[in-house]
C-alpha cells in the first residue's frame, strides 16, 4: 500500500461531517492536514489538537469563507508558512442556510442570488482552490485532487435544483482540470456521494423523507455515512489510482440505479 506518511493534505470544511471523517482518514495514515472553517475557531482548535493527540500528524486550521474566492491566495500563503509541502487538495466545504435562499427550493422559485452563492461555493472554491493547490503540488512532483460531488445530479431530489445543476457543473469542471494538470503529474476526481447522514443534509425541510427514500432506494438498506464517503476520497489520492483521473466515483449504496 502506499506510503502516506509525511505528506499534507489541504481540505476546505473539516470541522463536521464527511470533511471531518475524510481529515481524519488521511490523519490516521500519517497525513498532515491543513483544514478550513468557516466561523468556529473554538471547534476548528479542538479538532487540530485531536488530530495531533491520537495520530501524532501535525494538523493546523485557517479561517474561510468559500462565498469569498479572494480568500484563497492568502489562504495558501499561511499553509506555506506552517507546511512544506502540499500533495492533496480536497474542495469539500458547502453552504447552507441563508447564503442558499433562492437557489434551495421549487424551480419556479429559485432566483438567481441563491444560485450564484451555490455556484460560488461549488465550482469557484474548487476552481480557485485547485489552482493554488497544483502550484505547490508541481513542486513536489504531482499530487492528485479530489471535489465532492452528488448523485442529485443523476436523480431528481425535491428543492435540489440549484445544488444538483452545480455539481454536474464541478463534475465537468474537474474532467477538464484532470486533462490540464496531468501533464503536472496531477490528477483530478470527483466523488458524488448519495444522501449522506451529515448536518447538511438534516438542514434540508424534508430531511425525515429523504432519509426514508435514501434507506428503501438503497441495495444495502441505510443511509450513507461520512466514512463511506471519506474512504473513497482516499483511494483516489494513493498511488492505488494511480491511472484513475478524470472520473467521478459515485458512492451511493445503489440508491441510483433501483
Amino acid at each position: 500500500m502506499t506510503n502516506m506518511k509525511g505528506k499534507t493534505l489541504v481540505i476546505t470544511g473539516a470541522t463536521k461531517g464527511i470533511g471531518q471523517a475524510i481529515a481524519e482518514k488521511f490523519a490516521q495514515n500519517g497525513v498532515n492536514i491543513a483544514f478550513t472553517y468557516n466561523s468556529n475557531a473554538e471547534v476548528a482548535g479542538v479538532l487540530v489538537q485531536e488530530l495531533e493527540a491520537k495520530y501524532g500528524i501535525k494538523a493546523r486550521a485557517y479561517p474561510l469563507n468559500i462565498l469569498e474566492t479572494d480568500e484563497f491566495k492568502p489562504l495558501f500563503e499561511a499553509i506555506d508558512a506552517d507546511f512544506d509541502r502540499v500533495d492533496f487538495f480536497v474542495s469539500n466545504a458547502m453552504i447552507y442556510g441563508r447564503p442558499v435562499v433562492g437557489g434551495y427550493g421549487k424551480f419556479m422559485r429559485l432566483k438567481p442570488r441563491g444560485l450564484n452563492n451555490i455556484y460560488t461555493a461549488t465550482v469557484n472554491a474548487f476552481v480557485v482552490g485547485t489552482q493554488e493547490a497544483a502550484k505547490r503540488m508541481e513542486k513536489v512532483g504531482g499530487g492528485a485532487v479530489v471535489t465532492m460531488s452528488s448523485t442529485g445530479n443523476l436523480i431528481y431530489i425535491e428543492n435540489y435544483a440549484g445544488h444538483g445543476t452545480n455539481k454536474a457543473a464541478v463534475e465537468a469542471m474537474s474532467r477538464y482540470a484532470a486533462v490540464e494538470l496531468g501533464e503536472m503529474n496531477i490528477r483530478v476526481n470527483a466523488v458524488s456521494g448519495g444522501p449522506i447522514d451529515t448536518d447538511a443534509l438534516k438542514a434540508f425541510t424534508n430531511y425525515e423523507e429523504v432519509k426514508a427514500e435514501t434507506i428503501r432506494r438503497s441495495a444495502m438498506n441505510r443511509m450513507g455515512s461520512p466514512n463511506d464517503i471519506a474512504g473513497a476520497v482516499y483511494f483516489l489520492c494513493t498511488q492505488e489510482a494511480s491511472w484513475i483521473t478524470g472520473q467521478t466515483i459515485v458512492v451511493d449504496g445503489g440508491t441510483t440505479f433501483r
